[in-house]
């Protein structure tokens, strides 16, 4: 399995904290399962928990969905993003 980890941290925080941007390449068969189980909990209408690169992460029900597709010349890239505000 390949695994591809990203972590950025701010060194000036913002008012809510500081950034923070988290990358993980997962096998298609760890992947396939983690969006399955976002599927359910998203169906459901409960929260997702998920860990990424020791980063804990908990999505609640009500975010939102974004899919993306971009495509430069023969590279084509699809983003499936989830955002959500803390309460």
């Amino acid at each position: 399995m390949t695994t591809k980890e990203k972590e950025t941290q701010e060194n000036e925080p913002k008012a809510e904290g500081p950034e923070v941007d988290v990358e993980k390449q997962s096998a298609t068969g760890e992947a396939v399962a983690r969006l399955r189980r976002l599927a359910d909990a998203l169906e459901a209408e409960r929260s997702f928990e998920i860990q990424i690169a020791g980063e804990r992460i908990s999505v609640p029900p009500y975010a939102a969905i974004e899919f993306e597709y971009e495509r430069d010349g023969d590279d084509e890239e699809l983003e499936i993003e989830i955002k959500w505000r803390k309460s």
